[in-house]
């Protein structure tokens, strides 16, 4: 997790970034959204169709910011990748103001995912149209295809628009840090999965990323980041070898020198990685203590 990353921070105005790509920054910045939440606009810039990805917090000035960059054209859909509530809240009012319906990731609501409490769960969210994986959105001139990604969450789908080579990441890739995978519904085996799913996928030319800059070389991101994963997992288990059994006593000796306010997130990735390393029959759970169920090898 790298919080030093400085971008500049134009918040409550439409930037454009690529083609039929504009971005909004929502001012919602913090230990977790870094610079804040980013709110995509897809579509020709002026009176055609166009889609709003990830519209982020129901802030007002974020609100007045989207509807001024939407401008003359058509809403067709509102796309949410995922339902953290730094993602979908602003969807229902976006909806009410422009009419356009609000598609993508199906509903998700737990009371605890964890310490994060900026990235609860929308309970409000309520899409006209949920998309399964491959299914599309289209508008004149594009094609928003879902891909389902979870991991992060279960319901987290990215979308690949498909005329230019470019892929909404969500919270699934970021261009700043690593993603938390919080249990009970975060998860690293399937989160491990859809990585290995967007690393095969070679007709992606850039990401956008909910949080961070876009990356304009996602395979090599990508790559680096299961080999991050997999880092981790070695490291957890020198540490139960060692004699280090508890999450709370692993994330100071993992996490020396991050920012300790990311300390319980990173102890829910760590559980996450414990609880991928049971199902492969690797560790085992004594209440809060892990044990390996064979020596690691050197």
């Amino acid at each position: 997790m790298n919080a030093s990353l400085e971008i500049e921070r134009p918040y409550a105005r439409a930037e454009q970034v690529g083609p039929l790509v504009r971005r909004v920054l929502a001012r919602n910045p913090s230990a977790f959204t870094f610079t804040g939440t980013q709110t995509y606009l897809v579509g020709p810039h002026g009176k055609g169709e166009i889609a709003v990805i990830d519209p982020g917090p129901d802030e007002p000035e974020h609100l007045s910011a989207l509807v001024e960059a939407i401008g003359d054209s058509t809403v067709v859909a509102i796309c949410c990748t995922h339902t953290h509530r730094d993602h979908s809240p602003a969807a229902a009012p976006l909806s009410a103001l422009t009419g356009a319906p609000i598609v993508g990731c199906a509903p998700l609501s737990l009371r605890d995912d964890g310490p994060r409490a900026d990235a609860s769960f929308d309970d409000a969210y309520a899409p006209d149209r949920v998309l399964a994986d491959g299914e599309a959105v289209t508008g004149t001139g594009w094609t928003l295809r879902a891909i389902a990604t979870p991991g992060h969450t279960s319901n987290h789908l990215c979308f690949a628009l498909e005329e230019t080579g470019a892929l909404f990441t969500g919270d699934h890739v970021m261009g700043w840090s690593t993603s938390v995978v919080s249990p009970p519904d975060g998860d690293m085996t399937a989160y491990m999965a859809s990585l290995a799913r967007l690393y095969e996928r070679e007709q992606d030319r850039v990401y956008y990323p909910a949080h961070g800059p876009e990356v304009t070389k996602p395979r090599q991101l990508v790559r680096g980041m299961i080999g991050h994963r997999r880092q981790r997992e070695k490291q957890i288990l020198r540490q139960i070898e060692s004699g280090c059994t508890r999450i709370a006593d692993m994330v100071p000796r993992m996490y020396k020198g991050v920012d300790e306010r990311l300390w319980p997130a990173a102890g829910r990735s760590v559980l996450a990685h414990l609880i991928d390393l049971e199902k492969r029959g690797i560790t085992t759970r004594h209440d809060d203590t892990w044990a390996l169920t064979h020596t690691v090898e050197a």
